[in-house]
């Protein structure tokens, strides 16, 4: 069976940046599960791992624009931290969810804090970088039609929503 829309494949893999970090594997873990062609993955994974088979082995590198874009410095501002109401202690890393310009919901991460000014960053930590995979392929079967109407794999024993 060849990875195609409506699979669900399962991988192991190693995340690194161009420095060789590890940023996440699922090593010492469960292989991940997803639903391919539903975009549960990034898109320049989805598109290497297209048309291959179980066992296959593959180092893929994704460039920003495949993954999580380019780093854009206007999702970086600087509030006030009065906005941070409730919040008791802000520190550096601290991630609030934020409406972005579109209105859509976003994550912001607290970047510095100077006084009562606090820089938050919209940008996915990933943002700007090329991702290195080292995967290998570990099983592939059809989805089930409540899978593929979900757009994401379900676990052992269905689905809890």
């Amino acid at each position: 069976m060849l990875i195609a829309a409506n699979k669900a494949v399962s991988i192991d893999y190693t995340l690194t940046n161009d420095a060789g970090e590890v940023i996440d594997s699922s090593a010492g873990g469960a292989p991940l599960v997803y639903l391919h062609g539903a975009g549960n993955i990034i898109q320049g994974l989805e598109k290497a791992l297209e048309g291959k088979s179980t066992g296959d082995e593959l180092t893929v590198a994704v460039e920003p624009e495949d993954a999580y874009g380019e780093y854009s410095a206007e999702l970086v501002s600087t509030l006030s931290r009065s906005m941070f109401e409730g919040v008791d202690e802000l520190e550096v890393g601290m991630q609030f969810h934020a409406s972005a310009p579109d209105g859509q919901m976003q994550i912001v991460t607290i970047r510095d804090l100077d006084g009562d000014d606090v820089t938050v960053d919209g940008n996915h930590p990933l943002a700007g970088q090329r991702l290195n995979f080292q995967v290998k392929i570990v099983d592939i079967r059809d989805a089930s039609q409540e899978e593929i109407a979900h757009g994401h794999v379900h676990g052992e024993g269905g689905h809890h929503h």
